[in-house]
């Protein structure tokens, strides 16, 4: 592609990058502390679109000027030559209209891309890739005190690393409210989980917790659930990589929406 063409998908680029990071879009693909890096990227490229239309047309009217006074016929100028085929052509390989090879128009599908990215919104990553991937419960730094509440509002990374690290002596005696998405493995035993980010979405692992208790007699994988309970010391290993899984005995649940971020930032990896 000429570099009109290029700045052109450059632009496009910018002007997606922005769109998302203006939106809520971004957060299907990068942490929310990313999103001023995000923005400036987007007003980068596209700056460095519109410079490089600038300089092309301010240079092009130079080199038209210069082409002009050299290209004369005869002697001098440019020749003309005659291929094995017994035809005229120019000496810089030009055709006989004396048009330079242009690249094929398929190339401009590479656009296509670009306008999925800012008409399309990817869905988050949900319950077939958290079965399909092994817990990243990871011990944490520290047990900060929990504050007062009831029922107290955890994370489910929180939860697990407590549970599992700290055997829950910080979460006896306590309910907890925990919200995340529902997954079931293969015989139907149902998780709530919540994908946890390094960086972006494409390093996305799963935190699992396991639900045993009062659970609502039918639930659908990826369904958004809150739910209200207590420790229970029960855990098992995870069938994928064998990271431990802790429990938590429900007393109450209640379907709710998509959160705003569905990935968990807390996490430390």
């Amino acid at each position: 592609m000429n570099r009109k063409a290029q700045a052109i998908v450059l632009f496009l680029v910018g002007g997606a990058v922005l769109r998302a990071g203006s939106t809520d879009l971004y957060l299907r693909y990068v942490k929310a502390g990313l999103r001023p890096l995000l923005l400036a990227a987007g007003v980068v490229l596209m700056a460095a679109a519109v410079a490089t239309v600038w300089y092309e047309r301010r240079t092009r009217p130079a080199g038209e000027a210069a082409g002009e006074g050299g290209h004369g016929e005869g002697e001098g100028g440019h020749g003309e030559v005659e291929d094995s085929h017994g035809e005229v052509q120019d000496s810089h390989g030009e055709g006989e209209g004396g048009h330079a090879h242009r690249e094929p128009r398929v190339s401009w599908l590479l656009v296509l891309p670009l306008f999925a990215l800012i008409l399309v919104a990817p869905p988050a990553l949900g319950s077939y890739t958290a079965m399909h991937t092994g817990t990243a419960l990871q011990r944490p730094w520290g047990f900060p005190t929990l504050p007062a509440g009831d029922p107290l509002p955890l994370n489910v990374a929180d939860y697990a690393g407590r549970a599992v690290y700290d055997h829950g002596r910080s979460l006896e005696h306590r309910r907890v409210k925990i919200t995340g998405f529902v997954a079931l493995d293969g015989h139907g035993a149902p998780y709530l989980v919540r994908m946890a980010l390094n960086c972006c979405a494409a390093d996305a692992q799963p935190v699992k917790i396991g639900l045993t208790g009062r659970i609502p007699a039918v639930l659908e994988p990826d369904t958004w659930l809150q739910v209200i309970g207590t420790y229970t010391r029960k855990r098992t290993k995870d069938p994928v990589g064998g990271g431990a899984i802790p429990y938590l005995e429900v007393s109450r649940s209640r379907p709710v929406p998509a959160p705003r971020d569905p990935y968990d930032e807390s996490w430390n990896g």
